[in-house]
């Protein structure tokens, strides 16, 4: 069955560039993102621009770049390449809790987006002037900034600075010690919206939507740190049984300790559910402009 979707997908790509009823379309988009998660605000549209601090928090925007295959009056398939730099601040939401915590951050997410659009009217037809609602859906892909942590576990040492053999069962008689960095990660969304597009003559198009991103991710405002983002290092001047290349801290007891450490370390940075991923929302504006071979309709 997978096979045969792969073969279908494929037929239809090269139909697509094969058809006479093809037309091409790219515009840009300009708007503003928010994000929903555990931190700030949890309004879904329309984030509060900030007039203070703007070397900390920068501006809310959305940004993109587009491309659409309009395959007839009504269907289209489009490619988005876009940028949002989103804010999450506590001071500014509504729930008391979140504003007496007053945590905060920004993070910058670059996006690609395969997107399926159906217009409720033939605004892609060679009329001069149309308006059409639409609704879209489809899968995204974004990077974005993500917290990560290095655990360094290291032996207590003695007055001339030999190492201490760990005791089992005594997790303070080793020394661990996390650090907080940040790195890119890649993850998945699965982005849908309605818009507005209005055809004001045979090539312009102004349109304007309303983006939903619902997330795989849980730490864009840096709430959670994945467990894939730890990383786990250890002093070797002790080394384990039979073992030139690891240290004592990997062999059971300890490393049993130093999991433990681990995973209290992940629950104090934890903020918020971990059981609700992050949504990144747009509102946006674009100017479109159609071009190629004008589309066949015939039977």
């Amino acid at each position: 069955m997978q096979k045969n979707f792969y073969y279908t997908f494929l037929a239809i790509i090269l139909f697509s560039f094969s058809a006479k009823g093809q037309r091409h379309e790219i515009g840009v988009q300009l708007g503003m993102s928010n994000l929903v998660g555990d931190i700030g605000r949890t309004g879904f549209v329309l984030q509060k621009p900030i007039s203070i601090n703007l070397s900390d928090y920068g501006v809310p925007f959305y940004g993109s770049v587009l491309y659409r295959m309009n395959f007839n009056p009504y269907q289209t398939v489009r490619l988005n390449l876009g940028y949002s730099h989103i804010q999450f601040i506590d001071e500014l939401a509504k729930e008391n809790y979140r504003r007496n915590r007053r945590l905060w951050g920004t993070n910058s997410v670059f996006e690609a987006d395969v997107l399926f659009e159906y217009n409720f009217f033939p605004v892609n037809d060679e009329q001069k002037s149309l308006l059409s609602p639409y609704v879209f859906g489809g899968v995204g892909a974004l990077l974005a900034s993500s917290p990560q942590i290095i655990v360094q576990n290291d032996f207590q040492r003695d007055a001339a600075g030999d190492a201490i053999a760990p005791v089992a069962g005594d997790p303070t008689s080793f020394v661990t010690t996390a650090t907080y960095t940040s790195g890119k990660k890649l993850t998945m969304a699965i982005p849908f919206g309605v818009g507005l597009k209005y055809k004001f003559n045979y090539n312009w198009a102004l349109f304007g939507e309303f983006m939903f991103r619902p997330t795989f991710s849980d730490s864009i405002d840096y709430s959670v740190v994945d467990e894939s983002n730890v990383k786990v290092t250890y002093n070797k001047d002790l080394k384990a049984s039979n073992s030139e290349t690891k240290s004592l801290l990997q062999e059971n007891p300890y490393r049993e300790m130093v999991d433990a450490k681990v995973a209290d370390i992940l629950t104090q940075r934890q903020v918020g559910n971990i059981n609700s991923k992050d949504w990144i929302n747009s509102v946006s504006i674009g100017l479109s402009y159609s071009f190629g071979r004008p589309p066949c309709y015939c039977q």
